[in-house]
């Protein structure tokens, strides 16, 4: 019989190992549910994990999937670290496309390249201003960032909803909730050409660089982790709660800001209800996935693009429902969940004796 042992110390091995045992469960699970639904494990399979990296396309198609959950991902990363749980990325990055929609409609076809600049700044400035709420309703009034921040989400849906259906409505649209086509001058020069991978990809490399320094290189850094990790001795050594506070929120809006901005005015072209697939979201099961590491957030956020390629593949090839990609994501953090049971505990095989009178 198997029983779990409590571990005297956590397990680094096993810290890096549970991901792993994770993907792998996850894997099993899959290839179950599409025999499950009457078709090949090795197909269905096939299109999650072999598809997307068989061809350039493929592997440019998954950069771009990637770059939205890499940024929204490091912000989350850092809110987490400082103990501070902000579960709205989804919401901040609405807007993000929104406030960089709204710089993009302004721009026309003799504006040059360089109104990209404030079309990105305007996205960073939208989700730190969303995310600016939730640390004012912490600072001033103890409100929850967990119920606030989710809440938020909602709230910054129905806006876009009210400006793409309303004022900023594409009169020759043929009455579709969306914008008119961004102006040519805001459109993201590509990394490679004759796919749609564009420069959005390098900035979140450099900001997942920029985040491993600032977390590790810094004093301010030093101190959300030393906030996150052991509070009392943080507030002895006179490092300021509120000020960590405002500082990941901030930080981690302005990250998913700046995702919406580049998928508005990257792949998009336009604004419409569905900015976000659920990158915000996700995000969450990235950050996790990726050991709240940067480098590791990278391969995480590959691994959740997979899945997001995987999912249209198999609605367009498979005749499955598009929410296969919830399922691989929700599979995912349940066997995470589980196997992180091990960090903190081994099992043992449990010996039962059978006693005589």
């Amino acid at each position: 019989m198997l029983r779990l042992e409590p571990r005297a110390a956590p397990s680094r091995t096993m810290l890096l190992l549970s991901p792993l045992i994770a993907l792998a469960v996850t894997v099993l699970f899959g290839a179950a549910l599409f025999a499950v639904l009457g078709k090949s494990p090795l197909a269905g399979l096939a299109l999650f994990f072999v598809e997307p990296v068989k061809s350039l396309y493929g592997l440019a198609e998954l950069g771009m999937k990637a770059t939205p959950l890499i940024l929204c991902g490091l912000g989350l990363a850092a809110c987490y670290r400082a103990n501070v749980w902000n579960i709205g990325a989804e919401g901040q990055f609405v807007l993000g496309a929104i406030a960089a929609g709204g710089v993009a409609l302004l721009a026309g076809d003799d504006t040059t390249r360089w109104v990209l600049v404030p079309i990105l700044l305007a996205g960073v400035l939208g989700g730190m201003a969303w995310a600016g709420i939730v640390a004012f309703l912490r600072d001033h009034f103890h409100a929850n960032e967990i119920l606030t921040s989710l809440m938020l989400v909602y709230v910054a849906q129905y806006l876009l909803d009210d400006l793409v259906y309303g004022p900023w409505k594409d009169p020759n649209g043929y009455n579709f909730p969306q914008t008119a086509l961004f102006a040519a001058s805001t459109t993201l020069p590509k990394l490679i050409p004759d796919t749609r991978l564009n420069i959005g990809f390098a900035i979140a490399m450099a900001a997942v660089v920029a985040m491993s320094l600032f977390m590790r290189r810094t004093l301010q850094g030093f101190r959300l982790i030393v906030g996150g990790q052991a509070p009392d001795a943080a507030r002895y050594a006179g490092f300021s709660a509120r000020k960590s506070l405002w500082t990941v929120l901030l930080l981690s809006g302005g990250m998913s800001g700046l995702a919406g901005a580049l998928e508005a005015v990257g792949p998009l072209g336009q604004l419409t209800p569905h900015v976000s697939q659920g990158y915000g979201f996700a995000a969450i099961i990235v950050a996790f996935v990726g050991r709240l590491n940067a480098v590791g957030i990278v391969f995480s956020g590959l691994l959740m693009a997979m899945f997001y390629i995987g999912g249209e593949l198999a609605q367009s090839r498979l005749g499955l429902p598009n929410a296969m990609t919830g399922v691989f994501q929700g599979l995912l953090l349940f066997c995470l969940l589980a196997a992180d049971t091990l960090v903190t505990h081994r099992v043992r095989l449990a010996h039962t004796g059978v006693r005589h009178a």
